[in-house]
């Protein structure tokens, strides 16, 4: 509940939808995750996992008229890529 009225009360961030792509725990490709999607990260592998994951989130945010800042990490969480 909180975390919805911190969004209303920041204009900055009611027009990005925010996602991250990141390495799965078990090192089985890769999870887009958002707090926008109601059944938890969708989950990508093969060699074109984390282009389609971005691929999808700009598609989302798009169809929501809403703007993406998308987020890809490595294994320690560092921000290796940014997207908008």
């Amino acid at each position: 509940m909180d975390a919805m009225y911190s969004k209303q009360r920041n204009p900055g961030l009611r027009h990005h939808d925010v996602y991250e792509v990141r390495p799965r725990r078990d090192r089985d490709g890769f999870e887009l995750i958002s707090d926008v999607f109601r059944y938890g990260p969708i989950w990508y592998a093969g060699p074109d996992a984390v282009r389609y994951a971005i691929a999808y989130a700009k598609y989302r945010s798009h169809s929501r008229s809403q703007r993406a800042m998308i987020r890809v990490l490595d294994d320690s969480g560092a921000v290796v890529q940014m997207h908008a």
